[in-house]
């Protein structure tokens, strides 16, 4: 009998996700645990394995088209195995969960009721930036759910030229209205309606009304490249990050000779125990005392007041080749630096490869970037939604210092340094706690031991 590939559901809050790409193809000979498709999710790509050795028969699924957990994606046999006409309608939950899914179960059709005004996290985000009348978008998911596709071609239907609303417009308006993201705002605290970021369609895809968004000239030689669902996602983020929070940069120097030489002392030690101790482990951990210390960076503005978490839940950007992705090391508050080591090495490493699970880029409460891998020396980020302050980390470089001793004389010395920005969110933080920040981290770098 056909083994079945089954939509898993990749997060507690993600029940639905689009078939980015199929790996294998039909007739591809496929062994178990072997990648065959990627789901792409609104955080994070996702390769599924095979579920079994055999042939791919047959794909239900094809790449683009977005279906909830518990659908049959395709199936997999032996050669001449007869696969009867199945459809892809959601199966139970339990016996996804059980694994006891038979091609009978899936042929049978949704049953089609009156919308019970469920939404996802994801379509809720979309519901409210837009400003959207759910009554007015046909749902063709479950019971005439509304899904993440259906918004999408409502938005690509709906005629465009709508006024852009007030703090929109140049020179009127409240230029930093708040906008706040449902799918990680606290249960603690209710947040305000997201400001909508005015846009039209293109090629069945809304975009933003920005200058950026206007088309080139037809006389224009060059080539368009299709935007990833990754790379859209990034802009919308970075986008909506820049209407909600006012931007501001501070930037310290940082003395990484004691950090260089416990480094040194300890790398071989940590290796023997498969962990590879990398320069990251040691800011997370200065990062989570100086989030101690200030705790307004370890935050989140609301309506309602600031909201301050009682953990420090570090997510760390990973560059890959489509884009940029932040996975988080939750609770890193607990973790001594072989445990950051080794939480760092197993989350970077599955994230270049595309195995990170969709609640592993969840729930960060502050962000580090490492731009100085390709060679920056100041940078001044975008802050993560909804968090308050991301931190830079310029390029490691030797310079000539002024090194004053303890009796007042000066001398000349090389030192290991790096620049370091905070960029904060000048609604909950001031100047003087953000340089408290980055003192705390300066003085724990630079007092290793």
């Amino acid at each position: 009998m056909p083994t079945n590939v089954i939509m898993p559901q990749l997060g507690e809050s993600v029940v639905e996700g689009t078939v980015s790409k199929w790996l294998k193809q039909e007739g591809d000979s496929v062994q178990e645990y072997e990648p065959i498709l990627e789901i792409s999710t609104d955080k994070v790509d996702t390769e599924i394995p095979s579920p079994a050795s055999g042939i791919l028969l047959k794909i239900l699924i094809p790449a683009g088209q977005t279906v909830e957990r518990g659908t049959l994606l395709a199936m997999i046999g032996q050669v001449g195995e007869n696969v009867a006409s199945v459809s892809h309608a959601p199966v139970s939950a339990s016996s996804v969960a059980n694994g006891h899914v038979t091609p009978q179960q899936a042929i049978a059709p949704a049953v089609v009721a009156d919308y019970t005004g469920h939404v996802t996290p994801v379509v809720a985000r979309m519901i409210a930036e837009h400003r959207l009348d759910l009554s007015k978008i046909q749902g063709t998911g479950r019971e005439g759910r509304v899904t993440k596709k259906d918004v999408e071609a409502y938005l690509a239907s709906a005629p465009a030229g709508d006024e852009p609303p007030p703090w929109e417009t140049p020179g009127s308006g409240d230029l930093f209205k708040s906008t706040q993201d449902y799918e990680d705002t606290p249960t603690a605290s209710v947040a305000s309606a997201p400001t909508p970021i005015p846009v039209g369609t293109r090629n069945g895809a809304s975009v933003s009304s920005s200058p950026a968004s206007v088309s080139p000239s037809p006389a224009a030689s060059g080539e368009l490249v299709p935007l990833s669902g990754m790379r859209r996602a990034i802009a919308d983020h970075m986008v909506r990050s820049k209407h909600t929070s006012p931007h501001v940069t501070t930037v310290f120097e940082v003395d990484m000779s004691a950090v260089l030489a416990h480094r040194t002392a300890h790398k071989d030690t940590y290796a023997k125990q498969g962990v590879n101790l990398t320069l990251t482990a040691y800011f997370i951990a200065a990062s989570v005392e100086a989030l101690r210390a200030v705790p307004y960076l370890n935050a989140q503005w609301t309506d309602n007041g600031i909201f301050l978490h009682n953990v420090q839940n570090i997510g760390m950007a990973v560059a890959l080749d489509e884009g940029l992705i932040v996975p988080v090391i939750k609770n890193a508050g607990d973790y001594n630096l072989l445990g950051l080591a080794r939480s760092i090495n197993d989350l970077a490493t599955r994230a270049r490869g595309k195995g990170l699970k969709p609640d592993e880029v969840k729930d960060g409460t502050f962000t580090i970037t490492n731009h100085g891998v390709s060679g920056s020396l100041v940078a001044m980020p975008i802050i993560n939604q909804p968090q308050v302050g991301i931190l830079g980390v310029g390029m490691l470089e030797k310079r000539v210092k002024v090194i004053t001793d303890q009796f007042g004389g000066d001398s000349i010395a090389i030192r290991p340094c790096v620049y370091v920005s905070l960029t904060f969110d000048h609604r909950v933080v001031d100047g003087a706690a953000g340089d408290a920040f980055l003192l705390k981290l300066k003085q724990t770098l630079e007092g290793w031991k």
